[in-house]
């Protein structure tokens, strides 16, 4: 079984509440049986150790992303026995980031080619709505 698992942090502002978040995922992870979404706040070890969880797998996208995830996992590593296990992003995708999708779609650019329709779709409701509300 593979777990997607979502950190939930209530101090951080975030375009989708959480619950938008995990349905999102919950709906491009429906084609795997072997796949399942879950929330969690507090620390990841603890909600690996509470799920029974033995390894987490990062993407990594550049050397940067290496430097910040190898301190996670070393601390992970001190304050569990969940292993990290990293894998590079593919090339064709590996200037992908999630702030950049938002940033295009808040301003009108076209991201459906980087992300699912429904992920599309939403987007460009959330920003309609917020420029209705603004």
């Amino acid at each position: 079984e593979v777990v997607v698992a979502v950190g939930v942090n209530p101090s951080k502002s975030r375009l989708f509440s959480a619950d938008e978040r995990l349905e999102m995922l919950g709906q491009a992870c429906a084609t795997w049986d072997n796949v399942r979404v879950a929330g969690f706040t507090g620390l990841l070890t603890d909600f690996c150790r509470a799920e029974g969880i033995s390894a987490i797998v990062k993407g990594l996208r550049a050397v940067s992303d290496f430097e910040y995830e190898l301190q996670m996992a070393q601390m992970n590593a001190s304050l569990s026995t969940v292993e990290t296990v990293f894998m590079p992003t593919s090339p064709e995708w590996s200037f992908l980031a999630s702030s950049l999708a938002k940033e295009i779609a808040q301003f009108g650019g076209d991201v459906a080619g980087l992300v699912p329709e429904f992920v599309h779709e939403a987007l460009v409701r959330r920003f309609a709505d917020q420029r209705t509300t603004d």
